[in-house]
């Protein structure tokens, strides 16, 4: 009953979802962020096991074999990663981890761990996401209009998420993302499972 939540924050590009987690972190210092696995190597000032993993290119692999990973993907010739171990010895230390990824790294963690809490996270307006984008300055329209077009397929992922947020004002969405955490340790379903094991380990003692 004292295991953590894995809670699983996406989005499409654009939308926020790495200014809202960094606050909700702040307003939220018990709630661990989900550090990943890379073989890209370490910049200055980078620490091991706390700005990433820092793996070889065969440790990585190993990894993969192993299905020591949650999800991973390969950007640029480099591997990123969900190490599996890192979040399960969180969850059974009884804290809560925070996991902010893209869509479609989401949809892979939700296959080999469906009991995670999966919130989407969605701009105001199609409008206001496209200003977001533009407000950046840095890319040419036809990549802004590819930006928008694959933000809109990743909206219609929306259906295997648990919950939406809009991210209208910053310190309203980390409040309704910490309802939605509050909301989750209070199912009954999460206090039954933890009285059956509670039973079963009764039995065996």
């Amino acid at each position: 009953m004292n295991k953590g939540l894995l809670v699983v924050l996406s989005g499409p590009s654009g939308v926020g979802k790495g200014t809202v987690c960094s606050v909700l972190r702040r307003k939220q210092a018990d709630l661990v962020y989900s550090v990943s696995a890379t073989t890209r190597a370490p910049r200055q000032g980078e620490i091991d096991g706390i700005n990433y993993f820092f793996k070889t290119r065969e440790q990585f692999q190993d990894m993969i074999a192993t299905d020591a990973l949650l999800e991973y993907a390969e950007y640029v010739g480099n591997y990123y990663g969900t190490p599996r171990d890192f979040v399960e010895r969180t969850l059974c230390a009884g804290k809560d981890i925070i996991l902010e990824i893209e869509v479609q790294g989401a949809l892979k963690v939700k296959e080999k761990f469906p009991e995670g809490v999966f919130i989407f996270l969605l701009p105001p307006s199609l409008d206001e996401l496209k200003q977001r984008i533009t407000g950046r300055g840095t890319e040419a329209a036809e990549v802004i209009d590819h930006r928008m077009s694959v933000a809109m397929e990743e909206m219609n992922l929306i259906q295997y998420y648990d919950y939406a947020v809009v991210n209208d004002e910053i310190d309203a969405a980390c409040h309704r993302i910490q309802s939605i955490i509050t909301a989750e340790h209070c199912r009954k379903d999460r206090f039954l499972a933890g009285l059956e094991a509670a039973k079963e380990a009764s039995k065996k003692a």
